[in-house]
């Protein structure tokens, strides 16, 4: 596999690796993910309760999404790296909800943070990124 290229490709496929291995964490071993996130694992489940299929569609999810953020760091899809940075702000901003609202634990306050700085972190890494290619061009043109 190729490294990323650009500071924005480092921070994409940092997410893509962590976001590939919580969900085979969930996948293999979903009472840990639970425990991570600060979630109650509790020694039996009553009829009807669904979590287990619900944890095992969201880690299949995260799983695969790691798998496309590393295939956007592969193409350096900078498309792809902005169309994230919203997203995982909108991400920052329901679950920041959700945890003042008390549907979800204070610990998963950790998971909107995560969302937030990622997407800040992209963000700046696309700044940086654009500034370097501009100053590269201008120092390129000044040498012709």
């Amino acid at each position: 596999m190729k490294l990323p290229r650009s500071i924005a490709g480092w921070t994409i496929a940092v997410f893509g690796v962590l976001a590939l291995l919580m969900g085979a964490v969930g996948l293999i071993w979903p009472e840990a993910l639970l425990g991570m996130l600060g979630l109650e694992v509790p020694s039996t489940r009553a009829a009807g309760d669904h979590t287990g299929t619900f944890l095992l569609a969201s880690s299949m999810a995260s799983f695969n999404m790691g798998v496309y953020y590393l295939l956007a760091t592969v193409t350096e899809w900078r498309v792809f790296y902005r169309f994230t940075v919203v997203f995982r702000l909108v991400t920052f901003t329901v679950f920041t909800i959700a945890v003042l609202s008390d549907i979800a634990p204070d610990r998963f306050f950790g998971v909107a943070a995560w969302e937030g700085l990622g997407a800040l972190a992209t963000a700046i890494g696309l700044r940086v990124d654009a500034r370097r290619s501009a100053s590269g061009a201008a120092s390129a043109d000044a040498a012709r």
